[in-house]
C-alpha cells in the first residue's frame, strides 16, 4: 500500500491575461494557460501566487491559484 501524502494538493495556477482579447495582436495565441503544481495546505493556507512564463503573452506573468 501507499503512503499518504499528508496535507500536499494538487492546485492549479492560471494566468491572468485570459480577460485580454484586444492585446492578441502581436501575441502568439488565443486561450488560457495553465500550470499545475503542488503545495503544502498547512504552510500556504492562502491562494497561491507565482511568476511563470505565459507563452500567450510571451512574457513572465503573476499566476494565481484557482479552485
Amino acid at each position: 500500500m501507499s503512503k499518504n501524502k499528508g496535507a500536499r494538493i494538487i492546485i492549479t495556477l492560471e494566468c491572468p491575461c485570459r480577460n485580454l482579447n484586444s492585446e492578441y495582436k502581436d501575441k502568439r495565441k488565443k486561450g488560457i494557460f495553465r500550470y499545475t503544481t503542488t503545495k503544502n495546505r498547512k504552510n500556504t493556507p492562502r491562494r497561491l501566487e507565482l511568476m511563470k512564463f505565459c507563452p500567450n503573452c510571451n512574457e513572465h506573468q503573476q499566476f494565481k491559484e484557482i479552485k
